[in-house]
């Protein structure tokens, strides 16, 4: 299967698509790891987009959507891949469109998961990193350490990190809405739309998730 996923900051992804790829024994193609790997790996698409970072830029569509086209040419993406954080734009959308119709193929959906706005203002908001160890992550609301602000595993100080706060996370939804949602409409006209509620446990959307997915193609 080809996949797009879609949705807002904070309807979890990043960890639903990977739970999906494996599911469906197909790789997971993010637009954060197609950037570190172009960019450790010196590749001239790396050197470019590295460029426009330094200078505090955004990356140029074409520069990301070559590193798509890249990255879904390789032999693991034969026979379909989850795409996390691409297309970002409309723009994007119709060069994958291109893109897959030059080699005779095309997307098979495009699962939306669906979050109200407060839940993912309380979800990004209530976030709260270890200052040692920034792989242990907590929750004021739904994994609260034991001490408020003290890591449970080495002690460490809890923080938020800037991009956390309530007024950058509704700042991060706007530009969600104006940029990325329109792709929703986009291949909703491509009857490829399959809305699901991202609520819940992690494994029952996932659940949820691919029971849409084989409906969907049944």
């Amino acid at each position: 299967m080809r996949i797009v996923l879609v949705g807002p900051p904070g309807a979890g992804k990043g960890t639903q698509a990977a739970y999906l790829a494996k599911n469906l024994s197909i790789p997971q193609i993010s637009t954060g790891d197609l950037f570190r790997a172009n960019i450790s790996q010196g590749t001239d698409l790396g050197k470019q987009a590295r460029a426009f970072m330094d200078a505090g830029q955004l990356v140029p569509d074409e520069v990301t959507i070559g590193m798509a086209k890249d990255r879904m040419s390789q032999p693991d993406a034969e026979n379909g891949f989850l795409l996390d954080g691409f297309p970002r734009n409309v723009g994007q959308a119709e060069a994958l469109d291109a893109m897959l119709k030059d080699e005779g193929t095309k997307l098979d959906a495009v699962l939306d998961l669906e979050v109200p706005e407060d839940e993912v203002v309380k979800r990004i908001a209530g976030r709260r990193i270890c200052r040692n160890e920034g792989s242990h992550v907590f929750h004021v609301t739904y994994n609260p350490p034991k001490t408020e602000g003290v890591c449970d595993v080495c002690g460490g100080e809890l923080y938020q990190r800037d991009d956390d706060t309530e007024e950058t996370v509704r700042t991060r939804l706007e530009v969600y809405h104006t940029q990325t949602e329109p792709i929703i409409d986009y291949y909703r006209a491509q009857n490829l739309v399959v809305t699901i509620s991202a609520l819940g446990k992690v494994t029952d959307v996932t659940e949820r998730a691919m029971e849409a997915l084989k409906s969907d193609k049944g």
